[in-house]
């Protein structure tokens, strides 16, 4: 369910910083609710996603650099617990344990896991991480964390319930961060967008129901009960496993819950 996945970013090497278009900060304000954010047009259940992680892409898919909004937001945090909701094949979930957080990695994909496994054992970390088999529109983990966070991930519910859903597994002082597919007005607009992820539509965009504005996401968190770091939209670029040049958009959030 990762998208970590699929969407290429632990398939790549990022070759040049993003680029920020739009940053709001704490003072993100709702975008206007002219689209219907519940429309599904790809079920993203397990069926799917075992699809995915046993088609031509997963070796792919499960390689490469973690995501780098992660990595230069999270690297000055203090290590604690932290989950990675859709963690895939685990570039994330590692990358964090390698840094001294204790990790839980949660994908309803049984060969993502197994890939995210042998990755945790190469890197001597395996002791550090806690792999789940999980449907996480409706699994509820035993604990809160530290620090919860999702790359590119897609379940079976709509994206922005789903991201209700994880900011309750949030501890009081703890960190939520989203990276996310960036929508646009025009649907296709993102053209340029890798097309070879697993679940993009024919015109190289992701699927309408899978991408989201930062202000839809800020909306959903309760400003008595979050203060927002980041609230940004970007452009960046990165070199696709087949060497092409290609253009991301993303979306990426960062709130801590109030203690």
């Amino acid at each position: 369910m990762s998208c970590t996945l699929p969407f290429g970013n632990e398939s790549c090497d990022y070759n040049v910083p993003h680029r920020t278009i739009k940053q709001s900060g704490a003072t993100v304000q709702p975008a206007p609710a002219t689209r219907e954010m519940s429309t599904m047009t790809h079920s993203f259940d397990k069926k799917y996603w075992d699809e995915i992680w046993h088609g031509d892409r997963a070796t792919a898919m499960a390689a490469g650099a973690p995501n780098p909004h992660l990595t230069h937001e999270v690297a000055g945090l203090t290590p604690g617990t932290a989950l990675d909701a859709g963690c895939g094949g685990g570039t994330e979930a590692v990358w964090l344990a390698t840094r001294g957080w204790q990790v839980t990695g949660a994908d309803i994909a049984a060969e993502a896991l197994a890939r995210a496994a042998d990755r945790a054992a190469q890197a001597g970390i395996a002791a550090q991480v806690r792999w789940v088999e999980a449907d996480l529109s409706t699994w509820e983990p035993e604990a809160r964390y530290d620090l919860v966070t999702t790359h590119y991930a897609h379940p079976a519910i709509p994206q922005l319930d789903f991201y209700r859903r994880i900011a309750d597994w949030v501890a009081p002082g703890g960190m939520l961060f989203i990276v996310g597919h960036l929508h646009h007005d025009h649907h296709g607009g993102a053209a340029s967008h890798d097309a070879g992820h697993g679940h993009h539509d024919t015109d190289g965009s992701p699927p309408e129901s899978a991408s989201v504005r930062a202000a839809d996401i800020t909306a959903q968190l309760d400003p008595t009960e979050w203060d927002i770091s980041t609230a940004r939209e970007t452009h960046r670029s990165m070199t696709g496993p087949d060497g092409r040049d290609v253009q991301l958009h993303d979306v990426v959030v960062a709130a801590v819950r109030r203690r």
